[in-house]
């Protein structure tokens, strides 16, 4: 089962207790970053519209990605709201904004702006395709910034289409870590130079950069373009998944010789093809296909539960929890009645911890404002400038 915590009322620990960041709410990489920054113990206010928008495919006060923080809504589109914002940033660390270029400078809080009212703000900017090139005025998604990025073509099976990653790869990977990374990185520079910066982090460039290995096996000939032949595409045999009994699948990675030792003697089978002829990695196949299935995923998870044979069972997302691996780490938590990933990586001094439940768009605007030291906040929200909404 998983571990069980309930809600405090602000961020309270953590590596970045006591660095303050104002996100202006988005969608996708912007928000994942936001919500690690505030795992991690951070003091985040989200700034979100006074008129909802973007996609509500979660209402946000079920949204994980805005777990952690308080939400302020203000309204950008008035001077006075826009003199909050300024107020706010005059008094915190990090900036985070994932509009298209130009937009925030348009809104009057761009980075002149912003680093004129206070020099050591770190602004974070998150795009797909950045802030300048040919495409940076244009939409886009995950997909196709992945795939402009080189890391979309080589996935999938040979002679199939180019397989989606989800929006792991892009949004999350290429995306909001290497704007959490550049964060952190102008943050430390900044406290030794007394002077912020802009972070661009474009998710052409994050995706570009986790290539970098596959990249260099491709220049140096050992990474064929056609999709689903190579080592670590599924084109290997002991690089693949293969169907049980039941219908679920067992993820093999038995790369290293004593490890693929290990497994073919686990799956008792002789008299098997040269795994080093690629000539004969379709037999091989056929074979561990055939064994694995014989029997059920549970079956083959107990043969090789503990052992260095490389082999897993494929776990449904919504059995992942349950896992006892994971359940040992806490890897999972219930968090104010929901079952969620706990903060990661660990701390050995100053652990993160989850903090708030996500918020309603301006749920928070009177406590945030006040907490920050922002004055005459009763005034603010008579005027619209800011909102307070209901909690409930």
């Amino acid at each position: 089962m998983t571990h069980t915590t309930s809600s405090p009322a602000a961020p309270a620990g953590g590596p970045l207790s006591g660095v303050r960041v104002v996100e202006i709410a988005g969608i996708g990489p912007g928000p994942f970053a936001a919500m690690l920054l505030a795992d991690l113990g951070a003091d985040v206010i989200r700034v979100d519209r006074v008129t909802p928008g973007g996609l509500a495919v979660i209402p946000q006060d079920k949204d994980l990605l805005a777990r952690g923080r308080r939400s302020v809504a203000l309204d950008l589109k008035r001077p006075a709201g826009v003199a909050v914002l300024l107020d706010l940033v005059g008094r915190a660390d990090v900036l985070v904004e994932g509009f298209r270029p130009g937009v925030a400078e348009r809104l009057g809080f761009g980075p002149d702006v912003c680093l004129g009212i206070n020099p050591r703000l770190v602004y974070g900017r998150m795009t797909g395709w950045g802030q300048e090139g040919p495409l940076a005025p244009s939409a886009g998604h995950d997909i196709n910034y992945v795939s402009v990025a080189g890391a979309l073509d080589p996935i999938g099976r040979a002679g199939g289409p180019p397989q989606i990653p989800m929006n792991l790869l892009g949004d999350f990977a290429g995306g909001s870590m290497y704007l959490v990374v550049g964060v952190l990185a102008a943050l430390v520079e900044a406290r030794e130079s007394g002077r912020g910066q802009v972070v661009d982090a474009a998710i052409v460039d994050g995706t570009a950069h986790l290539l970098t290995m596959i990249s260099n096996l491709q220049q140096v000939g050992a990474w064929s373009d056609a999709r689903g032949t190579n080592l670590l595409d599924s084109g290997s045999p002991f690089y693949d998944v293969y169907e049980t009994a039941d219908g679920l699948w067992m993820s093999v990675g038995a790369l290293e010789p004593q490890f693929y030792d290990e497994m073919v003697t686990l799956l008792e089978l002789e008299d098997l093809p040269d795994r080093f002829d690629v000539t004969q990695w379709p037999r091989l196949r056929e074979r561990f296909a055939a064994r694995f299935a014989e029997r059920t995923q549970a079956e083959w998870a107990a043969v090789f539960e503990g052992t260095d044979a490389c082999v897993a069972p494929v776990v449904p997302m919504r059995d992942a929890p349950k896992h006892p691996h994971l359940v040992a780490r806490g890897t999972y938590v219930e968090h104010d009645g929901v079952v969620q990933a706990a903060p990661a990586p660990r701390f050995s001094r100053t652990p993160a911890s989850l903090g708030r439940a996500p918020s309603k768009p301006g749920a928070d605007t009177r406590e945030a404002l006040a907490a920050w030291g922002i004055e005459d906040v009763d005034a603010l929200i008579d005027s619209g400038a800011a909102v307070q909404r209901d909690a409930d």
